[in-house]
């Protein structure tokens, strides 16, 4: 896994060098260190054959030549040169080299290759007893490309990283509990505050969804506040507020998921929660002139002890009462505690991040999250720009009024649960109950985590939300 960058001297002749010689255009053929008949050969084989890879390998040298399939629109090119980055990572993995050169002129398509070669060389190899050891530095050459943005790329990759690995513990270690401590060491090492409230703590709040979701688990829940506080030149008088749904392990409690394959991944239920975590590693280790809270809602969801049932009522901190139909539904309640927490600290904008609905995952699938709000035209328009830019991409769901029908109930102000269409939106009326700010909500329950790796994001947790936050305040903080 790649966790830092060197900078390589220039070549005197390509072929006596082993990497991956990334080529953003034919033009940059004339630039390589070789002599005029093998540039003829590359041109040939890359641009008039319409080649994608070109292999050099002899005694000498082993070095993958690299072309980005092309498109005219900008946010695809930038993702089909993170792509090609992926299969240059593939290449180097497998002659355990770790070179790059590139001798064109676009920093920002060389900064995509190298972060798709860098995401891609994750691994999650904590539990295998055969552990395979590699260099962990990117060589690179390239005039262009400044230092400072080579570090702010790789402090943005490790903090994804961050996130995957939160994701890929199995609930066996990664409890609500351990989920606090984790917290608490990543604040140590990335320099932001953190407190973690217990279960008195949480109770004494009044904090009725976490405290009903995690009443059928042995293990108390927890309550972390990530506090990142700039310390010069702050941007906003008032604090960004991320939440990020920490459910470590969903059965769906006694409304229990109905097949074993629903449930073997739902360690990924905290999804949200590690994108929350990673954002906030990244923006301390960017030093961004805002300041910036996270706060984290975990537990598990479990059927046993006193859980919570189907026609329970519930009532929250702010007076709003609410009848439980499915306990399977239980990722809202505890986001609604933490969306009332969050107006004490009377936030420019509040967004949560959540494996919230199976409905948001049908309605996209992977490629992308579900996003809907009460928030300034001019907000949403940041975080879909950014979502673009990082390729984490953002389809705006409506709020209409019409939709808040499908949770009412006869016995409470509202119920859990909305009917059986629009699964995301009525997820999102549920949470409209429990804000009084500017607030988006995003649902990442079809990116979050993969099955079987695809280009740059491997196989597991994906870190969805980290690149995408972190660019979006990055863009509002300029």
């Amino acid at each position: 896994m790649l966790t830092a960058i060197r900078l390589l001297d220039s070549p005197k002749n390509l072929l006596s060098t082993t990497g991956v010689v990334f080529i953003s255009h034919e033009d940059e053929i004339q630039n390589f260190p070789l002599g005029d008949d093998k540039k003829i050969f590359i041109k040939q084989e890359l641009f008039e054959n319409k080649k994608r890879e070109l292999l050099f390998a002899d005694d000498k040298c082993k070095l993958l030549f690299i072309r980005p399939k092309r498109h005219e629109e900008g946010a695809y090119k930038l993702e089909l040169a993170r792509k090609s980055g992926a299969k240059g990572w593939a290449f180097l993995k497998d002659i355990g080299q770790t070179n790059l050169y590139y001798f064109g002129k676009s920093e920002k398509l060389f900064l995509a290759f190298v972060e798709g070669l860098v995401l891609a060389s994750y691994q999650f190899d904590k539990y295998k007893s055969d552990k395979k050891k590699s260099n962990n530095t990117l060589g690179i050459h390239s005039p262009i490309s400044e230092d400072c943005n080579l570090e702010e790329l790789l402090h943005l990759t490790i903090a994804t990283f961050e996130a995957r690995n939160l994701v890929n513990e199995p609930v066996i270690y990664l409890n609500a509990l351990k989920l606090g401590e984790e917290i608490k060491r990543l604040g140590e090492k990335y320099g932001f505050e953190t407190e973690v409230l217990d279960r008195s703590q949480i109770n004494s709040l009044k904090m009725a969804g976490l405290m009903a979701v995690n009443a059928g688990s042995e293990i108390p829940p927890t309550f972390s506040i990530l506090h990142y506080k700039p310390k010069t030149g702050r941007k906003f008088k008032k604090p960004i507020v991320l939440v990020g749904k920490g459910v470590v392990y969903d059965t769906g409690g006694l409304s229990l998921k109905p097949t074993p394959n629903a449930m073997d991944f739902m360690k990924a239920d905290m999804a949200g929660a590690a994108a929350v975590i990673g954002a906030i590693c990244a923006v301390a280790q960017l030093k961004l002139p805002m300041e910036v809270i996270g706060l984290i809602p975990a537990t598990d969801n479990r059927p046993g002890f006193n859980a919570v049932t189907p026609g329970d009522i519930i009532t929250f901190a702010n007076g709003k009462t609410v009848e439980i139909l499915n306990t399977d539904a239980e990722g809202r309640l505890i986001l609604a505690d933490a969306l009332i927490y969050a107006q004490k600290y009377d936030p420019k904008l509040v967004i949560d991040l959540a494996t919230l609905t199976g409905s948001a995952a049908g309605a996209l699938g992977k490629e992308g999250a579900v996003m809907m709000g009460k928030a300034y035209d001019e907000e949403k328009s940041f975080l879909k720009i950014a979502s673009q830019e990082v390729f984490e991409r953002l389809v705006e769901f409506p709020l209409w009024e019409e939709y808040g029908k499908q949770l009412k109930s006869s016995v409470a102000d509202i119920t859990n649960l909305g009917g059986p269409t629009a699964g995301a939106i009525t997820a999102g009326k549920f949470l409209e109950h429990f804000i009084d700010y500017n607030w988006v909500h995003i649902d990442i329950a079809g990116p979050a985590f993969i099955k079987s790796g695809e280009d740059y994001r491997t196989t597991g947790g994906t870190g969805f939300g980290v690149r995408l936050i972190t660019q979006f305040l990055k863009n509002i903080s300029n």
